[in-house]
């Protein structure tokens, strides 16, 4: 039986499969780097300097690399708008908080129920909106952000309203407890990682490929027999889960969460940090989520000129990097030249697209 099997030439660039595969040699040289850098470079400069403030800072990138790797899932490679991802980042810090000081449950418990907490609003918020489209998904979860933003500062009783909640234990694993701020980055980066490697596996499979079908034109994915809906609401709560992770980590990394680390502009800081990085790209997600952290305050010595500077230099990156830093189509060239056996093959080795 004849297999239908796409012509190469007729792929569009992000499609196209690659003209060499180089072996797995550039993976576990790129894969070196990056791990030499998070658990090696940074966690030797926090010692050397013997700076909170640096510990700090790494801490929160990692976090928000986190949020933007997991709002690139939704809005990146399934197209679907979302400026309401921070409700999500504050519904798994809030969970976390509560669920480690009232019923005294440990991190081991409090990280994973905080992801699917969070998951499960997504779940609701999903049902009833995955029908819109484009600028009404947007304005939807823009509503729901603000509804969940409006519930945290005012259900005093179990969420202390602006006081916010105090004393949230840090992470502690089987007896280890993260008490210095070079033990808690370590964790929180060995977490980051993982969530940022269970994207990676994600995106580039066929559950990605039917996510970016799904982005391009969800009626043509529809006809080509995709449960649009299903993927729609799967990708959603993919993304929320992994925001509820993300608060986790803030809730006991800072021991103090309030409203207001979850407003409507934590939401547009994440969606930048994606756009700037590079939409539908996850390696231009995290170089989004660092520039976005470390450029503000790298820029610190010159004051209150520092946020002109920072939306400057964001302005220019759109106007000359319309497809962000490190574009999609680079981005998944990159990968499938360092990641050869993720591109699938049938028999005679004629390439047909991502495992």
């Amino acid at each position: 039986m004849d297999v239908n099997v796409p012509d190469a030439r007729l792929m569009p660039d992000t499609l196209a499969p690659p003209a060499a595969f180089s072996g797995r040699g550039r993976r576990f040289a790129w894969t070196l780097l990056l791990l030499a850098v998070a658990f090696g470079a940074v966690p030797a400069a926090i010692v050397g300097t013997g700076s909170s403030y640096l510990a700090q800072i790494a801490i929160t990138t990692m976090i928000f690399v986190i949020l933007s790797a997991s709002l690139n899932h939704v809005t990146g490679t399934a197209g679907l708008l979302s400026i309401g991802h921070a409700a999500f980042y504050g519904i798994g810090a809030y969970a976390a908080a509560l669920l480690s000081t009232r019923l005294g449950l440990p991190f081991v418990v409090t990280l994973p129920a905080a992801g699917l907490i969070a998951a499960l609003f997504g779940f609701l918020v999903a049902l009833p909106t995955m029908r819109l489209v484009s600028i009404y998904f947007a304005v939807a979860t823009l509503g729901i952000g603000e509804m969940i933003y409006v519930v945290l500062l005012n259900w005093v009783d179990v969420t202390r309203g602006p006081m916010g909640i105090r004393g949230i234990p840090p992470i502690s694993l089987f007896g280890w407890q993260a008490d210095t701020l070079l033990s808690r980055y370590l964790a929180v980066a060995v977490i980051a990682v993982a969530c940022v490697w269970v994207l990676h596996r994600l995106t580039h499979s066929y559950y990605g490929n039917a996510l970016r079908a799904l982005r391009e034109d969800d009626q043509c994915a529809d006809s080509m027999g995709i449960n649009v809906e299903r993927l729609k609401i799967e990708s959603f709560v993919v993304a929320t889960f992994f925001a509820g992770i993300a608060g986790a980590l803030l809730a006991h990394t800072s021991a103090y969460i309030a409203p207001d680390n979850f407003r409507f502009m934590e939401s547009i800081l994440i969606l930048a940090m994606v756009v700037v990085g590079g939409l539908g790209s996850l390696p231009g997600a995290v170089v989004g989520a660092l520039f976005m952290i470390v450029l503000p305050e790298a820029l610190r010595d010159i004051g209150d000129y520092r946020m002109i500077a920072v939306g400057a230099t964001m302005f220019l990156s759109i106007l000359l990097l319309p497809k962000g830093m490190l574009a999609e189509g680079t981005a998944l060239g990159f990968v499938r030249r360092s990641f050869s056996r993720g591109w699938a093959t049938i028999a005679g080795g004629t390439p047909v697209g991502w495992k």
